[in-house]
């Protein structure tokens, strides 16, 4: 089994920090997860927030999922949606899309807690340059349920005979369960590969094979689940990830330009194009 510590990272060269997962040196996809990133838990004192000012992505579909705190989500298309708790922002970028995620104004004046997970999915060859689109899940839809005595809600994907209503490009599972100490837990088996985070302890278990059917934990333990099948090599620099080479550099060509469409709201700032090939501590998202 391969233990995968988070790392800090910035989310801007001046912005604040998270807990960098995926990609990472021995591992750079679980499934067609292809970069974790484990926000807080922050405090912002009042009259500050976080500012992740408008950037672009292709060839993947960004998952934000909050457990405390609130995100203001901006895109180049139009939507403005606040997250909150439960809640599932699936944003796909396809052949490309800006957005922002900022603290509102309102609990910037008063000060708020920020935590929770962003991911991306990357897409399957023939969904890489797809039509960019937005969707917003409330936390109602999600489905919740007791599985032997441990919670889930199954965020997006198929698992234990069911299914979220999260669209999604390609069999996966991405799940929340709160675990008590010793409990076991049966992994879903249709999944090829999966990997077990846990939120307290900020460390990412890929399993073997010989993992399954079941895992424990030692302590009461939050948890997030996620898998799927392989969906071949992905190359990714900052925001972008592709099949090809050359599309990333036509992408990075394109934000240098001005060519990817302004975030509507928000389209004074923006985050430039790194100078240099940055690896998978760089400023992204």
């Amino acid at each position: 089994m391969l233990v995968i510590p988070a790392r800090p990272a910035a989310l801007e060269l001046d912005g604040p920090t998270v807990g960098r997962v995926l990609p990472y040196v021995r591992r750079r996809m679980v499934g067609p997860f292809i970069f974790f990133d484990h926000m807080g838990p922050a405090t912002f004192e009042p009259g500050r927030g976080m500012d992740v000012r408008p950037h672009p992505h292709i060839g993947l579909a960004t998952v934000t999922y909050l457990f405390e705190g609130e995100i203001v989500h901006r895109d180049s298309l139009g939507y403005l949606q606040p997250i909150r708790p439960g809640e599932v922002n699936w944003m796909t970028a396809g052949r490309g899309i800006a957005h922002s995620e900022r603290t509102s104004e309102e609990l910037r004046e008063r000060g708020s807690h920020l935590h929770g997970i962003q991911l991306w999915v990357a897409l399957p060859e023939e969904h890489e340059e797809c039509d960019p689109s937005f969707t917003h899940y409330d936390a109602e839809e999600i489905p919740s349920f007791d599985l032997d005595g441990i919670r889930v809600r199954l965020i997006a994907g198929s698992a234990w005979g069911r299914t979220s209503p999260v669209v999604t490009y390609s069999p996966l599972v991405y799940a929340e369960l709160h675990v008590r100490a010793g409990d076991a837990v049966p992994l879903p088996a249709e999944h090829r590969e999966l990997a077990i985070y846990l939120v307290g302890d900020g460390t990412m278990h890929v399993l073997d094979d010989d993992t399954r059917p079941e895992f424990r934990v030692e302590k009461d333990a939050h948890v997030m689940l996620i898998g799927g099948d392989p969906i071949g090599k992905r190359h990714i620099w900052w925001n972008f990830v592709s099949s090809s080479k050359a599309r990333i550099e036509q992408a990075k060509d394109d934000w240098r330009a001005g060519r990817f469409e302004k975030v509507a709201g928000d389209e004074v700032e923006f985050v430039p194009l790194p100078v240099a090939r940055t690896g998978a501590g760089a400023p992204a998202r």
